[in-house]
């Protein structure tokens, strides 16, 4: 009974997510749209008994590329309550009912994975959005080089492709590594795990009715992009997630 409360709650959270971007958005700057959406991320996760655990330098501004792991569908409310900032998410996204939306309103910029000509257009985009313009410093990107959901237990090898953005902007990366952990005892919990067979809305389901859950955001150092190639970047920024992960599941 109480995951179908949380749940109806959930979806009247999102239906109010969803007339926020199109009746405030239009008349809001940059800076007041983004603390909206993390004031409606925070408390998406409240309504679902989710608590946030954000360690590390949480970034101010940009130009700077966040790069994480990627485990479940609320990856991205979770890094949005953290700090918001632009996502690159698969083109898919975009036709969704409601979350379409509210990703359109938080300013993401989507991609074809199978089109490696799209991916040289998210590269250019993604590059003008980093170098920003005379009024405003760059933004803060986001992505998850793994182009996938995992289980959790590791990190899947990275696409380098995004990469470039930062190396043609000069511009800083920062690693970020996600991990879901069972509130009282802080061992990793895969109630929220989006892999394989699991569909949406089941995933949903095992969220609302697991223990009480901890999401854990661990930002690591930044890294420098001057000199480098995508491969030996992505590579950089692939070891510090994996040692972050590996600290963040020890409970405390």
């Amino acid at each position: 009974m109480l995951a179908v409360i949380k749940l109806l709650r959930a979806a009247a959270h999102a239906v109010g997510g969803y007339w926020m971007v199109r009746r405030e958005f239009p008349h809001l700057d940059e800076a007041s749209k983004g603390l909206k959406v993390q004031g409606w991320s925070v408390r998406m996760l409240q309504i679902m008994g989710i608590t946030l655990d954000v360690r590390g330098e949480v970034p101010q501004h940009g130009p700077l590329l966040l790069v994480a792991n990627h485990i479940s569908w609320l990856d991205i409310l979770v890094l949005h309550a953290s700090r918001h900032c632009r996502f690159v998410s698969k083109a898919d996204v975009h036709h969704w009912p409601i979350i379409g939306t509210l990703a359109n309103g938080c300013g993401t910029v989507f991609v074809e994975r199978e089109s490696r000509r799209d991916a040289m257009r998210v590269v250019h985009h993604m590059a003008d959005a980093l170098r920003g313009s005379a009024d405003s410093v760059g933004d803060v990107l986001a992505i998850f080089p793994e182009g996938t959901t995992s289980d959790g237990n590791g990190t899947l090898p990275f696409h380098a492709n995004l990469f470039q953005a930062a190396i043609s902007t000069h511009a800083p990366v920062q690693a970020i590594g996600l991990s879901y952990l069972d509130a009282q005892s802080g061992m990793p919990s895969h109630a929220a795990d989006f892999v394989g067979d699991i569909s949406l809305l089941g995933s949903v389901w095992a969220t609302l009715t697991a223990k009480p859950m901890l999401a854990r955001v661990s930002f690591g150092k930044r890294l420098s992009s001057e000199g480098l190639d995508r491969r030996t970047l992505a590579a950089q920024a692939r070891e510090e997630i994996t040692a972050l992960r590996a600290g963040s599941t020890i409970p405390g």
